[in-house]
């Protein structure tokens, strides 16, 4: 039975219209702004065109495999709410990191030409005309996403839920009969041993980023430089050109670096998790720096990944013997710094806990532990950071948890999750009911027959 946007999992809605706001958003920024017949209300300084109540629903219902029946007007009140917390973020001055922006901006122009092939076949897909345009759309587009999404952070700051709370919100879904079913979950534990390079290639690489920066100091150009040498994946779009800030996203030795020198000045070769750069800061701006930046990461020797392959070959055959515990040999051999210091178990980026769900699972990932019984270990197998340094890992798969209805003991974490995120939810309802009476809203009247849940129409 297709579900109604009020009873689809509020965490798995939030996501879908993320999705759904950046892909449409994006292809309607290249059309003309302001169609006046075509605009379906206005919330404060906000316009909702009726083309984008329609690309949204298709969106929607596609980005959920067909489990949402949702009308137009219901869409158009989704929009609305959305619109509703962006005006007043900026009316409230809400602070959004300028520099983190910029960074998610490049990372979705990096990935979508990496799907597409190329920048052109991107630019040719979303209509614009040069890679600007299309970064400024998208600059609004996150944006407004995370003035959004940190108003309802400061609206529901607050908000906590007790375990009577929890227990009345379950026993309502069962008497319902409105009970979540919970997929096929699974927990990970991993080792992980890096091909490093020799000693030897770090020094040929320190010395040919020397290379470059006195070529550039004797007049050549460094963004060319980067062009040509720079291993970071995203130099193709942005030229190795950054604008950061003392709270940007950037490695620690990154910002250092920027912050320690003047206009025009090179650095000496540093080292970060990344590999090794130069940098040279090319404006200061304030308390923004406009930096270029070559990365070079040294190659490993033909015979490094034989080597590690088969140091941890014989780690798994020592686990699977008995001779030492998975966990103590996560202490003792792994190199992921992340996990080592906590018997290697893996963190769903998604649910920021320790689950993952078989059927939501990276395609990569499932094909190496869909078959592993508890307690079980999977093959050495080569992996690659999005930044190209490689490693072999071997994958403890700790627990397994069958697809079953949810019961309130062994399911009461995300029980709590989902009573606590419709606490917060019917407090930002109650937010966005009492704003919409100081807030400009005018509807088409061909919405004006909608039921919405609040009072837009303002009768």
């Amino acid at each position: 039975m297709p579900l109604t946007i009020n009873n689809l999992n509020s965490i798995k809605m939030k996501r879908i219209l993320m999705i759904a706001l950046l892909a449409i958003t994006l292809q309607m920024g290249a059309q003309e702004k302001v169609k006046i017949d075509g605009v379906a209300t206005v919330v404060g300084d906000n316009i909702v065109l009726d083309s984008e109540i329609d690309a949204f629903k298709q969106e929607l219902i596609q980005q959920s495999g067909g489990q949402i029946e949702i009308s137009d007007c219901e869409m158009l009140e989704q929009i609305m709410n959305r619109k509703l917390l962006a005006h007043h973020a900026v009316i409230d001055s809400v602070a959004v990191n300028e520099g983190e922006i910029q960074q998610q901006v490049q990372r979705k122009t990096d990935y979508f030409t990496q799907q597409l092939g190329s920048v052109e076949k991107m630019l040719e897909l979303y209509g614009f005309d040069n890679m600007k345009d299309l970064k400024d759309e998208l600059y609004r587009v996150e944006k407004e996403g995370l003035l959004i999404q940190k108003m309802q952070q400061e609206l529901t700051a607050d908000i906590d839920i007790t375990p009577e709370e929890v227990k009345r919100y379950f026993n309502s879904l069962e008497k319902e009969g409105n009970l979540p079913e919970i997929g096929a979950e699974i927990e990970l534990s991993q080792i992980v041993l890096n091909i490093e390079p020799s000693a030897e290639q770090v020094e040929k690489t320190i010395e040919r980023l020397k290379e470059i920066k006195k070529e550039v100091e004797d007049g050549g150009n460094f963004k060319m430089k980067a062009i040509l040498y720079s291993d970071d994946p995203g130099v193709t779009q942005n030229s190795g050109f950054y604008t950061i800030e003392r709270n940007s996203p950037f490695v620690k030795e990154f910002k250092e670096a920027a912050y320690s020198m003047e206009e025009g000045e090179i650095s000496q070769p540093f080292k970060s998790d990344f590999g090794y750069h130069i940098l040279m800061v090319d404006k200061i701006k304030g308390k923004q720096r406009d930096v270029y930046h070559i990365l070079m990461q040294p190659k490993p020797d033909d015979n490094a990944e034989e080597m590690v392959r088969d140091s941890l070959v014989v780690y798994r055959e020592r686990i699977l013997k008995m001779e030492i515990p998975f966990d103590a040999a996560v202490l003792l051999y792994s190199q992921d710094k992340d996990t080592r210091l906590s018997s290697g178990v893996l963190m769903n980026p998604e649910s920021g806990d320790t689950h993952f769900d078989l059927t939501r699972m990276d395609p990569e990932l499932y094909s190496k532990v869909s078959n592993l019984k508890e307690g079980e270990i999977s093959d050495v197998f080569m992996d690659q950071t999005r930044q190209g340094l490689k490693m072999y890992k071997i994958l403890l798969l700790k627990s397994r948890t069958e697809a079953h209805t949810a019961d309130l003991a062994e399911d009461y974490v995300k029980i709590m999750e989902l009573a606590l995120q419709k606490k917060k939810t019917e407090s930002i309802e109650k937010w966005s009911d009492e704003k919409i009476n100081d807030t400009y809203v005018n509807i088409n009247q061909v919405y004006t027959n909608c039921e919405f849940k609040s009072n837009w129409a303002k009768n």
